[in-house]
């Protein structure tokens, strides 16, 4: 039987198959770009030092910041109304790349106000790398929004292709700049920057064939279209800046409070716990749209069914890294011992939070009940309470245990509220039966969307 009671079991076999498809080529996607990601910050840390490489790690952060602020959940609302009727998908591409250049502009010239009337906010970092920076700001917005639109019509293979040129021209950018011509950070920080900046230019390109080859914007008239968007995505911006302060903020504040040289180990652990999240980041990206198309699935099946399994992968993925975690000051060289215990810290929580990451997403792709942006105001205030109280005093690896704690709360708020909604024990939702294990096989085969 199919999740989707109007499929028949032909068409839901055929859907869940392309699922699997989908899963197993972006996968291969994060793979590359997985090592993509590592060797460029292994060149960097090598090359730049603790000092270096965690100034780069804060004007990352500060760029990821800037674009998850500014672009008021729209990503998110575009993946979820195009799913709904695609129709839509000329008029809500012109919209979002307007809004995506705009207000990337401001967020630029707001970071480099901030940055020039308020430097002691951003430590010992120069301006003018923070400028450069900034300057590059509207690119990945704009790449966020066109992702996004991708991933509404099952443009998968684009969608890989620009997400892995993204991270494989980091790489190719550190190469050549720290090795082969042994440039410096600034140098570094502008070819990143000329790097997202042609990748978004592409990605625009790329849409606007896309609309000019539909009809859509002439026949498909929503005079409300955007303020409906707007309602939509401002509760999922809530969330998504909540997420994006836990999990970036603490690296800006122990670089604040403790400076870049403390910031560096603690930017290469979270760079490998964000690496581990790359699996139910996958998921939850390809889950989001099934669940907006779909039809009402009260008690969650499809997410239920999906959770479960993520829940085992990801408790094996994260038990094979704790001693893969003694290699990081090899790899990353000596100045970089704390990663080890700053990871070790990090890994429970990383481990709730992939599984919330997922199970959220029967609420995301059905409306985003208020509730869920409440639960994540509450993790910030908790999160930034204790990194206020603890870094100045104890450093990152304070920062790491808030961290996890924070992990640990936004998971047990979801899944307490999944019980209540769904009427699924966490049990169910969570622990893997003996007998599915022998299903494992075939599911993957088939996918996991079809029962």
């Amino acid at each position: 039987m199919s999740e989707n009671p109007t499929e028949s079991p032909p068409i839901a076999a055929a859907t869940a198959r392309r699922f699997s498809t989908n899963v197993a080529l972006t996968l291969g996607t994060r793979l590359i770009m997985l090592a993509a990601g590592l060797g460029a910050s292994v060149i960097a840390a090598r090359k730049l030092g603790p000092d270096g490489f965690g100034i780069l790690a804060v004007l990352n952060v500060i760029v990821a910041l800037a674009v998850q602020i500014g672009c008021a959940g729209l990503p998110s609302a575009n993946t979820f109304f195009v799913s709904r009727d695609q129709r839509r998908f000329s008029r809500i591409a012109i919209m979002s790349l307007k809004f995506g250049l705009l207000m990337g502009t401001v967020l630029a010239a707001g970071v480099v106000l901030v940055a020039w009337f308020r430097p002691s906010i951003l430590g010992a970092i120069p301006f003018k790398l923070v400028v450069i920076a900034a300057i590059a700001i509207p690119f990945p917005l704009l790449l966020l929004l066109g992702l996004n639109l991708l991933l509404a019509i099952g443009d998968i293979d684009r969608l890989n292709l620009l997400d892995a040129a993204n991270q494989i021209v980091l790489l190719l950018n550190a190469v050549f700049v720290l090795l082969l011509i042994n440039g410096n950070l600034e140098t570094l920080v502008v070819a990143n920057a000329i790097g997202v900046g042609v990748i978004a230019l592409a990605l625009v390109a790329m849409i606007g064939r896309t609309i000019s080859r539909s009809t859509e914007a002439q026949t498909v008239t929503e005079p409300h279209l955007f303020r409906q968007m707007i309602r939509y995505s401002f509760k999922f911006h809530v969330s998504v800046v909540a997420g994006i302060v836990v999990l970036r903020a603490d690296l800006l504040l122990v670089n604040h409070f403790r400076g870049a040289t403390e910031a560096g180990p603690y930017a290469v652990a979270s760079q490998i716990g964000s690496l581990l999240l790359l699996l139910p980041a996958i998921i939850s990206t390809l889950l989001f749209p099934r669940i907006a198309a779909a039809v009402a699935d009260p008690q969650a099946l499809i997410t239920t069914r999906v959770t479960r399994y993520a829940a085992l992968i990801m408790l094996l993925v994260c038990i094979a890294v704790v001693p893969l975690s003694f290699a990081l000051p090899i790899i990353y060289g000596r100045p970089f011992a704390e990663a080890t215990s700053l990871l070790l810290i990090l890994l429970p929580g990383i481990y709730l939070l992939g599984i919330e990451s997922i199970m959220v997403q029967h609420f995301t792709g059905t409306g985003l009940p208020a509730a869920i942006p409440v639960f994540w105001l509450i993790s910030v205030a908790f999160n930034i309470g204790l990194n206020l109280i603890f870094i100045p005093g104890y450093g990152a690896r304070a920062a790491a245990v808030s961290s996890t704690l924070t992990y640990a709360l936004i998971f047990l708020l979801v899944a307490i509220y999944f019980r209540r909604q769904t009427g699924n024990k966490l049990g169910h939702a969570l622990l893997i039966k003996r007998n599915e294990l022998s299903q494992l096989p075939a599911l993957v085969r088939l996918g996991l969307f079809s029962r």
